[in-house]
């Protein structure tokens, strides 16, 4: 028996946007939380946020729910990294934060918003912890905080299960989400837990229609494409930039223009490399068929760049 990979749109929705007992156990695993603050239970909201400037393209986060005690939760599933990111989760998340309330309302009312962030790529290379957490903090003193927004990170590809006993749960949704890509059969570890069970039996690939499955390929193919045009554009800029920079300093002749034509050639090197692959990339999706604004969250191109194409 094949299973369907659960860091697919199709997959990552479908288990965790329509089964309030799995989201409810993933949400417990995955986020800071003692016993006293678990999630008990969610009702799901709209996950698309419509930007007050209707010129500005939409935001879509992959589930969005909240608790019995008001508070919310967006989670997103991201299978390749670009720094734009960070800036869509810090939006996503302070938009949900501001919506809670209108004109007649108080501001104790607001509860706090969770931005929980899965990771298929390595953003953080010089550090070892796979599990990063940001709150609003004192610089000088990191134990006040400034309740609102709380932002996770999890770099999955640095996952590894060694202490199976800590954070038992987190452990197993994470092995749920590394090791069930297209696998033929369960870990007994994952089979054991119900919740988990649950999950990795909705991955049945009997369980889908053949235009879902044909939508599941066409998700791999674009992931695929897009990791190849970034890949591209970063060899691309560097070489160019390596390339330009050697030129320019021997040109001056002097220490001090070999170092400031290296830094200006790679620096613009790698600008102009990135920006011309963002291009390439963007005509390619725009050919597989993706609208304007998933093609700018994914290049980071404007979406009037986009349709000039």
């Amino acid at each position: 028996m094949r299973y369907l990979d659960p860091r697919a749109d199709l997959t990552f929705k479908k288990v965790f946007g329509e089964h309030p007992d799995l989201v409810i156990s993933f949400l417990n695993a995955l986020l800071p939380f003692d016993d006293d603050n678990r999630v008990e239970s969610v009702e799901y909201i709209p996950t698309e946020l419509v930007p007050d400037n209707p010129l500005k393209k939409n935001s879509i986060v992959d589930v969005r729910c909240k608790d019995q005690r008001g508070r919310q939760f967006l989670v997103e599933m991201q299978m390749i990294w670009s720094e734009e990111f960070k800036q869509r989760v810090l939006f996503n998340a302070s938009k949900a934060y501001v919506r809670q309330l209108d004109k007649r309302e108080n501001y104790d009312l607001l509860q706090p918003v969770y931005s929980l962030n899965l990771v298929n790529d390595v953003f953080e290379p010089e550090l070892k912890e796979y599990y990063h957490h940001y709150d609003i903090v004192n610089v000088e003193h990191s134990d006040r905080v400034i309740e609102g927004l709380h932002l996770v990170f999890v770099e999955l590809p640095k996952f590894k299960p060694h202490n199976f006993s800590e954070r038992k749960m987190q452990v197993l949704w994470l092995r749920y989400l590394t090791e069930m890509g297209d696998a033929r059969e369960v870990p007994k570890e994952l089979l054991d837990n119900p919740e988990v069970k649950k999950a990795c039996d909705i991955l049945e690939e009997s369980s889908y229609s053949p235009a879902q499955l044909e939508g599941y390929e066409k998700f791999w193919d674009i992931v695929r494409t897009e990791k190849t045009y970034f890949n591209s554009a970063r060899k691309h800029g560097f070489a160019e930039g390596r390339a330009e920079g050697r030129a320019e300093g021997r040109a001056e002749g002097r220490a001090e223009g070999r170092a400031e034509g290296r830094a200006e050639g790679r620096a613009e090197g790698r600008a102009e490399g990135a920006r011309d692959e963002k291009m390439r990339m963007a005509k390619k999706l725009k050919e597989i068929g993706l609208s304007n604004g998933q093609i700018a969250d994914t290049t980071g191109l404007t979406v009037k760049e986009i349709e000039e194409l």
